[in-house]
């Protein structure tokens, strides 16, 4: 009897990816366009990862754009889904590394305390308007 592919993702693949919480991984998602199919990445720090190996199996990525965190959850056997590839591991005490967030937080709020701002005097319409001689 063949074997009828019945969905694009290979599954065995992505059951055996074994992403944990820790790992940085860059995960190429396919954007439809205009008709056009195109591929982009996101690169960050998973989070979580829930439902095991099942078919609704799904992991979540976090990373810092243009100093904002931005998180995407994805499910694992997506056909959206082009590649995951791990690039770091990380060995963590946690399942889910959902402390993060306010660790980022509380870091940034530690940098704009740390920060000097210029206090801005106002000038004098007198000394705006007056040129100066050499």
């Amino acid at each position: 009897m063949p074997t009828r592919v019945i969905s694009p993702v290979k599954i065995e693949d992505r059951a055996k990816l074994d992403l944990r919480a820790g790992d940085t991984v860059r995960v190429w998602q396919k954007i439809m366009e205009k008709g056009k199919t195109r591929l982009q990445s996101f690169e960050g720090l998973v989070l979580a990862r829930k439902h095991g190996s099942e078919a609704g199996a799904t992991f979540t990525v976090r990373r810092v754009a243009s100093g904002v965190g931005v998180e995407k959850i994805f499910p694992l056997y997506s056909p959206m889904i082009d590649k995951v590839e791990i690039i770091k591991r990380s060995k963590v005490r946690r399942a889910k590394l959902y402390h993060i967030r306010e660790k980022a937080a509380k870091e940034i709020r530690r940098q704009m305390r740390n920060e000097r701002f210029a206090t801005e005097t106002p000038e004098s319409p007198e000394a705006a308007e007056t040129p100066v001689e050499a």
